[in-house]
């Protein structure tokens, strides 16, 4: 995983508010990227740059979410 800075090629245009982020501020939001990876961002904090993913990480990464004992299955 890389920074996402703001001056990249790569950076995501349109975040989304995850369905698993409460009322209670702690939100994280997630935009897809021109090479098919992901970008997450805390949305209190969304000047800062988020955490860019690429494709094949964000796979990795969803099927252990779904994969672990405790999880929802869902990502």
């Amino acid at each position: 995983m890389s920074t996402q800075t703001p001056e990249s090629s790569d950076t995501p245009q349109h975040w989304h508010k995850s369905s698993y982020s409460g009322s209670n501020s702690n939100c994280v939001e997630v935009a897809a990227t021109a090479d098919g990876g992901r970008a997450v961002r805390d949305s209190k904090d969304a000047a800062r740059p988020g955490i860019h993913a690429t494709a094949a990480a964000w796979t990795a990464f969803l099927d252990e979410v779904k994969r672990t004992p405790g999880r929802r299955g869902r990502a």
